[in-house]
Order: structure tokens, then C-alpha cells, then sequence
């Protein structure tokens, strides 16, 4: 009887205990942007794969442009569209200046870094980097030259191949990692390199595991994952080889003779670190490793995002002849049979059209980098209460048909006016929010990548599809960044 009682009690104040967080759980949530009702774990942990896989689109239209998603008991606030993310990413920029860890990616990252340091090391190491790399020649002729080395060896490779359908992802990726290496490690990989295939298949497999539900397991709860098995182990593994790789090179420094003037990233920093410890100054974050994890975090942002936006290039020109056609047209209207620098972007603008185009049409997240804010924020009559997770979905913000007449087409008449002059459009957020504290370090590089390596290919060879094919799918995988399907292309020489 007794027994039978106390089941009589819980089942009667179970519900009502349930009904009773609930209704915290509302009122806890009261000041927040309205979103998707994320019940407790299961809930949350749901609905976070669901709008990911969503790119927010949806969940933008119902909730608005300003939205929270519950992971589980942690609130994300979504910034979606141009005036959304513009308000938060460059006019609020001191208010939503702090970057959003997780326990991935705290444990990834130790808080070190450029790429997810806050506060006053954070300062330190950008500023380290901006200046180290503008003495390396970002932004200058000297760094055109190192891009210019690397799309001879694209021909080379390209015309080796001689019109038949071969997968061209890896040596696209080699370039790009060469012209970061040069600047960070001063050499460069070579295709058969057995540490950059592993540095490629270690990034790879950790930008797939970003979509998985063991992904989301771990951040809702990251210490019993740490002691079960699954992928999550590999991913970790995954970024042990990549920070390995670059502790080699860092041993490898300190063992060569010292010479008069730095000739990379790592000498540079090296060089800044003796100074400081010369200077006793105990505020100071200049060490290994944050040197190590500076170096991680602009080799993985620089060869992740202008590798995918460079095989997306080739693929969609493949699917184009027309646009291929233009802009050869262009090109010889223009400069004949003279070479191709960088400053010639100005003089062609149906060109620099396209390659902006492309980085629109398939830019290579589903979404920006977690930020974090700083201060309680008001905004559009919402209140995000300090230390908020803040997701500034870049995306859309390329797809906003607001601002885009054909968001969702391939159209190189986005960046033309009516007389066929580039336009650089406010919209394009292709690389940020520009000269804002948390803004890309690499951009300059990155363009100049982009229109050197592809007018030299596509001056020298026609993308054509194999024998037999009719289109190549622009659907991206199902990653964290959005890189083309696998696909074989004929790089066919213009001058047979």
C-alpha cells in the first residue's frame, strides 16, 4: 500500500514539477529575440542539427531576422540578413566584439590565438599578426609574386593532364596552402608531400564532423563524451596532426642559424617573443603556444575558405562556356597578349564580376564565426544580456533578396551597373565586415589568390565537362564549409 502510494505522489507531482519548469523556462527566456521553443537536451540538441542543416532560412522567416535557438539551456541569438548582421558586426562592433567558445572548441583552441582568444591576449596576438604579415608583403607586389609562382605550377599541373577528365581539388588546395605556407613557414609542400595530405585529410575530417549529432553531443555534454568513444576522439585527433605539423616547424626554427632579418611568420614572433622576455613584462601572451595556435588559426582559415571558393570557380565556369567565352574576350580586348597582374582587375570588370560572383553564389560556410557579447544589448526592443552567443549568419546575407535581384542564381550582373563598370557592392560580406577588430586577416591575399590564380587558368585552358556528363551539380556537401561534390574536369588547352 505504502509502495503504491508513493507512486500515487510522483505521478501526480512529476507533472506538476515539469509543468512548473516550464513555465521558468518561459520566463527565463522572456528578454531574448523570439525562436524555436529548444526543449531541454534532447530538444535542443535537435533542433540545433535541424537549423544548421537549414542554413536558418526558415526559422528567419518565421521568427525574424533576429531569432534565439536554445542549445539545450544555452541561448544562441542569430543575426540573419544584411541589416541584421551589419548592425551587429559593424555598428555594434564593440558590443559583439568577444568570440563565442564552446566546449569543442575551448578544448580545440585552449582560449590562445587569433582566432578564439578574447580580451587582452587577443589584442596582443592580432596585432602581432597584422603586423608581422604586412612586413611579409600582404597587400603588397612581393606577395603577388609568391601567388604568381603558384599559378605556373596550376598550369603546369593543368596542362600535365592533357584535356582529360582528372579531379583537380588537390593540387587547387596545395596552391592556396603554398602561398600561406611561404608566408608562415617560408618554403613550400609539394603535392606528393606526405604531411600535406595529412594536413588535407585532418581538415577535411574536421569540418565534416562539424554537422554531425556527436558534434552536438559533445557541447551539451562534453565531459561525459570525453569518456565515451566516437568520432568526436578523431576530430580531436585530427586537430593534434595539424598543430604537430607546425610544432615541427617551430622546432625546425629554432635549430637553424639566426639570421640578420626575419624571412616568415614564425621568425617574426619568435623574434617578438625575446623581446618581451627581455622586458620582463609579465602581462604579455607572446609564447609557444600561442604561437602555435595563431599560426593553426590562419593556415586553417586561409586554405579553407579561398580553397573552396577557388574549386567552386572551376566547376561553375565548367557548367558556363558563355561566361568562360567573356571573359577570354574581355581579357584580349583588353590587354592582348600582355601579362596578368593584379592591378589589372580595375581594367577588367566583367572578370573581377564573376570571381565576386562566384564567392556570393557559393560562399564557403553555412555560417560566421560564434561572437559574443561584451555588454547587455538592446536592440530591435530585445534584450541580450551580456556573455550571449551571437551567430551571424553570412549567408544569408549573400542570399538577401532585398538587396540581390537573383539571390539565388549565379548572376555576375550583381557587381555591374548599366554600363558594364564593377560595382562594389556594400552587401557583399564575402570576407566580413571589413576594417572591424575581428575582420579577416587574410583578405588581400585571398583576392589576389582568386583573380590571379583563375584568369591565368582560364586564359590558357576551356573547363569542359568529361564525355558523357551534362552538368556537375552545384549542390555543396554537407559540411561546416561548403566545398563543392567531388567532379572531374577537362582543362583543355586553348592554343590546340
Amino acid at each position: 500500500i505504502r509502495m503504491a502510494a508513493i507512486q500515487l505522489s510522483w505521478s501526480v507531482l512529476l507533472p506538476i514539477l515539469l509543468f512548473l519548469y516550464f513555465l521558468k523556462l518561459l520566463w527565463s527566456r522572456r528578454h531574448y529575440p523570439p525562436g524555436p521553443l529548444g526543449l531541454p537536451l534532447i530538444g535542443g540538441c535537435f533542433y540545433n542539427f535541424l537549423l544548421l542543416a537549414l542554413i536558418q532560412m526558415q526559422v528567419a522567416k518565421q521568427y525574424g531576422n533576429v531569432f534565439t535557438f536554445w542549445l539545450g539551456h544555452v541561448p544562441v541569438v542569430f543575426l540573419s540578413g544584411y541589416d541584421a548582421v551589419k548592425e551587429g558586426l559593424a555598428d555594434r562592433a564593440e558590443e559583439f566584439l568577444d568570440r563565442g567558445t564552446t566546449p569543442f572548441f575551448e578544448k580545440i583552441s585552449e582560449g590562445k590565438g587569433v582566432g578564439f582568444a578574447n580580451g587582452y591576449a587577443w589584442k596582443q596576438q592580432r596585432r602581432l599578426a597584422q603586423v608581422t604579415l604586412a612586413k611579409l608583403g600582404v597587400g603588397k607586389r612581393t606577395m603577388e609574386d609568391k601567388i604568381e609562382d603558384e599559378a605556373l605550377q596550376l598550369v603546369e599541373y593543368f596542362a600535365s593532364k592533357k584535356g582529360k577528365p582528372f579531379d583537380p581539388t588537390l593540387i587547387m588546395s596545395n596552391s592556396v596552402t603554398n602561398v600561406a605556407y611561404a608566408l608562415l613557414f617560408g618554403h613550400r609542400w609539394a603535392l606528393e608531400d606526405p604531411n600535406f595530405k595529412k594536413l588535407i585529410k585532418a581538415i577535411e575530417y574536421a569540418l565534416s564532423f562539424g554537422l554531425t549529432i556527436f558534434y552536438t553531443l559533445y557541447e551539451l555534454f562534453p565531459s561525459l563524451m570525453e569518456r565515451l568513444p566516437g568520432p568526436h576522439k578523431k576530430a580531436f585527433q585530427s586537430t593534434d596532426i595539424m598543430l604537430s605539423l607546425i610544432k615541427e616547424e617551430i622546432q625546425k626554427h629554432k635549430e637553424q642559424e639566426p639570421t640578420l632579418e626575419p624571412r616568415d611568420f614564425i621568425d617574426y614572433y619568435m623574434l617578438e617573443m625575446q623581446k618581451d622576455k627581455n622586458k620582463n613584462d609579465p602581462t604579455s601572451s607572446l609564447d609557444e603556444e600561442n604561437l602555435i595556435h595563431s599560426v593553426h588559426d590562419i593556415l586553417f582559415a586561409g586554405l579553407e575558405s579561398t580553397s573552396t571558393v577557388f574549386k567552386w570557380g572551376v566547376l561553375i565556369l565548367a557548367n558556363r562556356p558563355d561566361v568562360q567565352d567573356k571573359i577570354i574576350k574581355e581579357i584580349e580586348d583588353v590587354l592582348g597578349s600582355a601579362s596578368i597582374c593584379y592591378d589589372d582587375h580595375k581594367r577588367l570588370p566583367y572578370t573581377h564580376a564573376v570571381i565576386h560572383e562566384i564567392h556570393r553564389y557559393r560562399f564557403p560556410s553555412i555560417i560566421g564565426i560564434a561572437r559574443k557579447t561584451t555588454r547587455d544589448v538592446h536592440m530591435r526592443g530585445f534584450i541580450i544580456p551580456k556573455g550571449t552567443f551571437i551567430a551571424p549568419n553570412m549567408r544569408s546575407v549573400l542570399v538577401d533578396d532585398e538587396y540581390w535581384e537573383t539571390p539565388f542564381e549565379f548572376n555576375p550582373n550583381h557587381f555591374l551597373d548599366k554600363d558594364g563598370n564593377f560595382v562594389a557592392r556594400k552587401e557583399f560580406l564575402g570576407f566580413g565586415t571589413g576594417k572591424r577588430p575581428r575582420s579577416c586577416l587574410g583578405e588581400s591575399v585571398a583576392r589576389m589568390e582568386l583573380f590571379i590564380f583563375l584568369t591565368r587558368l582560364v586564359r590558357v585552358f576551356r573547363f569542359q565537362l568529361p564525355p558523357g556528363v551534362k552538368e556537375f551539380t552545384e549542390e555543396p556537401a554537407k559540411e561546416l564549409s561548403t566545398p563543392p561534390r567531388p567532379y572531374k574536369v577537362c582543362a583543355v588547352p586553348r592554343n590546340s
